[in-house]
């Protein structure tokens, strides 16, 4: 009797589809290996130690960050049920260890950690090392300098990426809120082993404009891992910023996302867009202030001004009842 289609058994068993005849799909090759890693036993209650890096929901509300050491690093994913019920203290960067069971994602055949347990082991390495450079940095005083910004820019500088939505989100502000502001982008690399070099040499660009010369800067980028951000934690950005002659704003990442360069800039915005609504006003706001401001002015010198035609009109009454009163006594 002949062996089997092996496209009908989208899960043999360890080995099994290796011996029959004919061919597998790529479904079932993945189903293949997903049975066998669902079958070790090592691999099913497993421990790992590592770093945590993107670890926040996705619109679905499950999490998918990643778990690495100083060499590799694995995919994880966190279902919505079991990250709602993990410690609100665990941060990115800090070294865990994660309990879980090795699977397959089916479509891209990549292998991945599922996480249903996390326990802090220690601060990860990039935090550590971010701390101490910051404990350093203000020793120095260069957390300690807080500029004014301009109230009314004509020009503002972008040192960021010439790509991406964050550079969009920016410009689309600007232009709403204070339509005669001037825009210079200077662009740079915001991510990778460049990027440090890249944002200070941009910084200093923008420093050596004249004609337009930026009066305020916005240094940043979008959100990200803390691998991503890392480049807006490099010593020479922070030193660069504060070596900067223009004001700085740091737009980096989101909210939660806090980098040293948010310590060294005059002002910290929570993301790139409030930054964009921080450096400029609201041009529709400002002319409805005006427009109020010019009613209350007009209101208040009507008012005075009937106030001092009725003080005349009694002036008048009084001078001429006195008067009256002085030809009454002088002709007696």
């Amino acid at each position: 009797m002949p062996d089997a289609d092996p496209r009908e058994h989208l899960s043999p068993g360890k080995g099994e589809a290796l011996t029959r005849p004919g061919h597998l799909t790529v479904s079932e090759l993945n189903s293949t290996v997903r049975h066998v890693l669902q079958g070790e036993p090592g691999l099913q209650d497993v421990w790992v130690l590592g770093e945590l890096s993107n670890l926040r929901p996705s619109p679905n509300r499950h999490a998918y960050p990643t778990l690495k050491d100083g060499t590799a690093e694995v995919r994880c994913v966190i279902w919505a049920g079991t990250l709602a019920t993990l410690s609100s203290d665990i941060r990115e960067g800090e070294k865990v260890l994660v309990h879980g069971s090795v699977d397959l994602y089916l479509l891209r055949g990549t292998y991945q950690l599922k996480i249903d347990a996390i326990r802090k082991y220690g601060i990860g390495d990039l935090y550590a090392q971010r701390e101490a450079l910051r404990i350093r940095l203000k020793s120095e005083g260069l957390f300690d300098r807080k500029r004014p910004l301009p109230r009314f820019p004509e020009t503002v500088g972008i040192v960021t990426s010439e790509t991406g939505a964050t550079l969009r989100d920016m410009l689309r502000i600007l232009g709403r809120r204070f339509p005669s502001v001037r825009v210079v982008l200077i662009p740079v690399l915001v991510q990778g082993v460049d990027a440090p070099a890249d944002i200070v040499a941009g910084i200093e660009a923008a420093n050596r404009l004249t004609t337009p010369r930026p009066e305020v800067l916005l240094v940043g980028r979008g959100g990200g891992s803390i691998e991503d951000l890392w480049a807006f934690n490099d010593e020479a950005v922070v030193r660069a910023i504060f070596r900067s002659e223009i004001p700085v704003v740091s737009a980096v990442g989101h909210e939660t996302d806090v980098t040293l360069a948010d310590f060294a800039a005059d002002r910290r915005a929570a993301t790139p867009s409030e930054a964009a609504e921080i450096v400029v006003p609201d041009a529709e706001e400002l002319l409805r202030h005006l427009r109020q401001s010019t009613q209350a002015l007009a209101t208040g010198l009507s008012n005075r001004l009937k106030d001092a035609n009725q003080q005349t009109d009694q002036w008048a009454e009084a001078l001429w009842t006195s008067g009256r009163a002085f030809l009454d006594s002088w002709k007696t």
